[in-house]
């Protein structure tokens, strides 16, 4: 703290501070400033699903993941809700103009977070139900079923197609 401590101090536009208390604010400056513009160009550069697949190969606890992998699912959802309740506030005649309209955008809020909670709890049942055992399925890239599937279909309809022509 600059303000409080021991050590030398020194006079900033009269203000008299501590030295090391200066020192240490400005590396946390620092620290915080590089964080930030890290988090900002891996955002901007790694897909989710990569950013995801990251934590889970620095080995980041898996409900940690899978919390983020559901709120990463969900997220549009929710947005879409929001829209949703928005237009119908709108419809009734609903415009923010100051501080009274403060109450009806908390209430707003806290519906949304009900009816988040409650698509999150079906969802969650939902999952139960089809077998979810606490992490989600990675999908498996199996290029030779895929090619195999791409050729056979188009083949089944050429050969029902120069069937059909045959019997005329």
């Amino acid at each position: 703290m600059p303000f409080f401590g021991t050590g030398e101090r020194v006079t900033v536009f009269g203000v008299e501070l501590y030295q090391a208390g200066i020192w240490a604010g400005a590396g946390i400056v620092a620290k915080g400033t590089i964080g930030v513009i890290s988090a900002i160009i891996l955002s901007a550069t790694t897909s989710a699903r990569d950013l995801l697949a990251g934590l889970e190969k620095l080995r980041v606890p898996a409900p940690l993941v899978n919390i983020a992998t559901f709120m990463l699912r969900y997220l549009n959802v929710i947005n879409d809700e929001l829209t949703r309740m928005r237009i119908a506030r709108e419809s009734r005649g609903f415009e923010a103009t100051g501080i009274r309209s403060w109450r009806i955008l908390s209430q707003t809020v806290g519906a949304l977070f009900i009816r988040s909670y409650e698509r999150g709890e079906r969802v969650y049942l939902a999952m139960l139900s089809r077998g979810y055992a606490g992490t989600m399925p990675t999908p498996k890239s199996n290029q030779a079923n895929s090619l195999l599937i791409a050729f056979i279909l188009p083949l089944i309809a050429l050969t029902i197609s120069l069937s059909t022509n045959l019997m005329r």
